[in-house]
């Protein structure tokens, strides 16, 4: 995801970059109002619509939420990927996503950055969206999309943490999952339960090679 966006955010020539996975659904005024939105706070770093059915949004300090219903665009500390509109005037460096990340937590990292950057991140209430959240994935590849995502998310948390955190945290929040990882893979084994040994195999392999410092190479099996 975050080398995808990459290409697309620096072969744009215009100021704004709006980034849509390809499983939402946008209301009939979603983009124009984040547009709207974007006239009148021209601090923002990134904007984004205010999903539907479950908060897309991470905020810190609870007093400076604004309540959804004043339909005010209120300041977060992170909002989920899959809508965002980047502002890059406001990228220090012009470094917008780490391409070590291939797949969990890349826009996690986006944030935090521009907030330690002293940057703004908004959501905007009258935007709205809806996130089917994965339905996108043809379900002939469902196991391997599975497998995929124990691999990925335990390597990015990982890697994420010890990033911004240090690697001695980033292995103290790591190592019990590894353990209860191989022992559920162990305990799957004798049973021969081919799937859920795969999936904790997965697991336990992404965090040896975060721990290890081996990059994100698992790829899904998918034949077409």
């Amino acid at each position: 995801m975050g080398s995808g966006n990459n290409i697309g955010i620096n072969a744009a020539t215009t100021e704004y970059v709006l980034i849509l996975n390809p499983d939402v659904i946008l209301d009939k005024n979603s983009i124009e109002e984040l547009f709207l939105a974007s006239k009148n706070l021209s601090d923002f770093t990134v904007l984004a619509p205010l999903e539907e059915k479950f908060i897309n949004y991470g905020i810190t300090d609870k007093k400076n939420l604004i309540e959804n219903k004043s339909n005010v665009p209120f300041k977060v500390d992170y909002v989920d990927g899959f809508a965002m509109l980047l502002n890059k005037k406001n990228f220090k460096n012009k470094i917008y996503f780490d391409e070590n990340f291939f797949m969990y937590l890349e826009n996690n990292d986006l944030c935090k950055r521009i907030i330690d950057d002293k940057g703004s991140i908004y959501i905007v209430p009258k935007s709205r969206i809806k996130h089917l959240a994965a339905q996108a994935v043809d379900e002939r590849f469902s196991d391997e999309v599975e497998f995929s995502r124990n691999w990925h998310w335990i390597w990015s948390k990982f890697y994420y943490s010890k990033k911004h955190f240090g690697f001695f945290k980033a292995s103290y929040q790591g190592i019990p999952k590894y353990f209860s990882s191989i022992i559920k893979f162990l305990f799957y084994f004798l049973i021969n339960n081919k799937r859920k040994r795969k999936i904790y195999f997965n697991r336990a392999s992404g965090f040896y090679n975060a721990f290890i410092g081996k990059p994100s190479w698992y790829r899904p099996k998918i034949d077409y």
